[in-house]
């Protein structure tokens, strides 16, 4: 059994509106590159849409066949199920001691992101790892871009990668969504 957390989960809300993309766009990627475009907003794209670098890191799959608390027995299927999420290379550094909370809020997203005309915005929240967990992370390194596009694949998470609401992360200003 594994003993590292997931390095990424979404909420609830964040997973339906991954779903209503998908079904206008089809496959679909995120990436974070904490570049020019608002550092704390993951971009969605089309999958391959966005090139991936040799070094970006693969933070997680967003498996859209789960619901709340589920805990998936395979991998996803690449071009309909599976969000991958990437994140820079140095952004995930800085970084690596949280796991990632992809959470949906009010507001436009990026001209360059699919939601920016549905009204809501996905935002990167985070929930700091406990020094055990830390540990339990560095024996299980995160997937780079070129191992990715070697054939590497993450192992099946053993534990549940759509939360309910990102209650353990950080607070976002403001009321919540109701």
């Amino acid at each position: 059994m594994r003993v590292a957390p997931p390095r990424l989960v979404a909420t609830e809300a964040a997973a339906a509106l991954l779903r209503r993309l998908r079904a206008s766009h089809g496959a679909l990627m995120m990436h974070q590159s904490g570049g020019c475009c608002d550092g704390s907003s993951p971009m969605c794209y089309p999958l391959g849409e966005f090139i991936i670098g040799d070094r970006d890191v693969l933070v997680g799959i967003i498996d859209l066949r789960l619901a709340v608390g589920e805990v998936p027995t395979t991998l996803p299927s690449a071009d309909v199920d599976a969000v991958p999420v990437w994140i820079s290379g140095p952004q995930f550094q800085a970084w690596k001691h949280t796991q990632l909370v992809i959470d949906l809020v009010p507001g436009r997203g990026s001209g360059f992101s699919l939601e920016a005309p549905e009204g809501w915005r996905f935002l990167s929240r985070a929930r700091a790892f406990s020094p055990e967990e830390n540990a339990a992370l560095a024996a299980e390194p995160p997937l780079l871009g070129a191992e990715y596009a070697e054939g590497a694949r993450p192992p099946v998470p053993d534990a549940a990668q759509v939360v309910a609401a990102a209650v353990d992360a950080c607070p976002v200003p403001g009321p919540p969504i109701g």
